[in-house]
């Protein structure tokens, strides 16, 4: 093993001189994983460090990493995870609890039955709708953790809770974070931003009303999913139809806040005037709609209960002001990780020439979506009537009951930029990248590869837009579509994605079961990634779809 490194490190992406053989290697660590945990029913964070462990051999003895890139590339992973990531994970744990204790998240489970009382609905509303509004607004397990919670709150088991929130948050992610995986995706190919915004947005339309069908079928079966197909139709059309409009008019900034506030508004208007023949509980237990009457709460109290979540909704558009984003940005520390950062150059046929791999620690600890949701739990808390010392303890158990969240969060993040630095993730893309003809079925499956490795659709974009760009222009097909693939496949892995999983398991209180969660949500992305590659292929070579593409 080389641990001291006097030049920059030239990545390797066939260490065995058999792609094939190559490619199964840089995929034991994703497979150790998933397999320890779905398989073996291993804990998350002994599943995480097993694949760490093996993630880091391979680097050192397969792809012969210098020793020293690959333990700064770990911890490098390790402080990602811990901020941004566990810095959104804690704080909206902290706001869940405060709610709890505060009594108002019963009040919150009153005011969404009385909008319905069936789970099917209740589903609809808040994983798929209301969670595409914190994808759009904060991102990074935003949504999952917040609707996860809030459905475990309406009856739902944990398990089914976490796979259901998970599953919901598809089609939003591509536009998540006010637009940044496509920001991404145009900053490493060049291609211009309100094309790549048109066709995801075009890809993606059919799957937004396809997903509320999708979401209701695997809760409750599908019977009982063509007995509400009204509302999922409603629902699904609302926010596709939107999406499809602010994507191609206005560019991919606001595109989930804006189609996830229609959606609301008109399915619950919708939900007014058409009610389900039964209502089904999150039991599952059918009742007519009669038998399940109940006390309709006054405004005021409805007030109360969305009070903390309206704070919170407040303080994440505040913060993503483009005005506040610019103050905060004076306070942003940016640390370059010495020994690592310019150590690395990526190779062809990844990119166009040799090009050199930053490493640099950004701790925008004032600007972060963390920081909003934490001052926002804080805020609520106080105005909540909970005291300044209960708040502060509610925060403290917060984080000693997450602590082996963030040791799977932190070990996955170390995965992943092992995975980024040493070209384990290249390997893998450049093996679907032989696949010819069929390259714009399989291209989208690299999109899906580099979610479910990284937990970020923003983080996939960046690892292979340019390998979709080149590989595209070598075959003669559209390279703009194929980077829009890449960040379509990617929000079909965003579900299965390890950290996503645990930010769910964590959320709705059942650490513990992530190969259960796994299991339940993995056949659902390998289908809709599949349909995402069959969509583009068809784009690709049949006329007139063809048209579709912009040029």
């Amino acid at each position: 093993m080389q641990w001291s490194v006097s030049q920059p490190w030239l990545q390797g992406y066939d260490p065995f001189h058999h792609w094939w053989l190559s490619a199964l290697a840089a995929a034991l660590p994703i497979v150790v994983l998933l397999g320890a945990m779905a398989g073996l029913r291993i804990k998350a964070h002994r599943a995480a460090l097993i694949a760490l462990a093996t993630a880091l051999a391979l680097a050192l003895f397969a792809f012969h990493m210098p020793a020293k890139l690959a333990v700064l590339a770990m911890g490098f992973g390790v402080g990602y995870g811990l901020f941004p990531i566990c810095w959104i994970v804690v704080p909206i744990l902290f706001l869940y609890q405060l709610t709890v204790q505060s009594g108002r998240f019963d009040l919150l489970r009153s005011s969404l039955v009385n909008v319905t009382e069936d789970s099917r609905l209740q589903l609809i509303l808040i994983a798929f709708a209301f969670g595409a509004f914190f994808e759009g607004a904060a991102g990074f397990g935003t949504p999952v953790a917040v609707c996860g919670a809030i459905l475990i709150g309406l009856g739902f088991r944990p398990v089914q809770a976490a796979g259901l929130a998970l599953l919901a948050n598809t089609a939003p992610v591509a536009f998540g974070s006010l637009g940044i995986p496509i920001v991404a995706l145009h900053g490493v190919t060049g291609f211009d931003m309100l094309v790549i915004s048109k066709i995801i947005g075009r890809l993606l339309t059919p799957f937004c009303i396809l997903v509320p069908f999708w979401l209701i079928w695997a809760q409750a079966g599908f019977a009982r999913m063509v007995e509400i197909w009204p509302a999922a139709l409603v629902a699904g059309t609302t926010f596709g139809l939107t999406q499809l409009f602010v994507s191609n008019m206005l560019g991919p900034w606001l595109v989930d806040i804006i189609a996830a506030l229609v959606t609301i508004i008109v399915f619950t208007a919708f939900l007014q005037v058409w009610k389900p023949k039964h209502i089904v509980d999150a039991a599952g237990n059918v009742k007519l709609p009669s038998q399940a009457a109940m006390e309709r709460p006054s405004a005021r109290l409805i007030c109360k209960a969305w009070f903390p979540w309206i704070l919170l909704t407040a303080f994440i558009i505040l913060w993503g002001s483009p005005h506040l984003v610019a103050i905060a940005d004076r306070f942003t520390l940016k640390f370059p990780v010495h020994g690592l950062n310019q150590m690395v150059m990526r190779t062809p046929p990844i990119v166009q020439s040799i090009a050199v791999e930053p490493a640099v620690y950004i701790l925008n600890w004032l600007s972060a979506a963390g920081t909003a949701i934490f001052l926002a739990a804080v805020a609520a808390g106080l105005l909540m009537g909970v005291t300044p010392g209960a708040v502060a303890g509610t925060f403290l158990r917060t984080i000693t009951g997450a602590r082996l969240a963030i040791l799977t969060i932190t070990s996955m993040m170390a995965i992943g930029f092992i995975s980024r630095y040493c070209g384990l993730d290249a390997t893998l893309g450049l093996a679907f990248a032989r696949t010819g003809v069929l390259y714009p079925f399989f291209g989208t499956l690299i999109g899906w590869i580099g979610t479910a490795s990284t937990g970020s659709d923003t983080s996939s974009n960046v690892l292979f837009g340019g390998l979709q760009k080149l590989t595209a222009q070598q075959i003669g097909i559209s390279p703009a579509l194929m980077g829009s693939a890449n960040s379509c496949g990617g929000v079909m892995a965003k579900m299965i994605s390890p950290q996503s999983i645990v930010i769910a398991s964590t959320a709705t209180q059942s650490y513990g079961s992530e190969g259960s969660i796994l299991k339940f949500v993995f056949w659902h992305s390998l289908a809709l990634a599949s349909l995402m590659g069959i969509a583009v292929t068809l784009l690709a070579y049949v006329y007139p779809l063809t048209r579709l593409v912009p040029r």
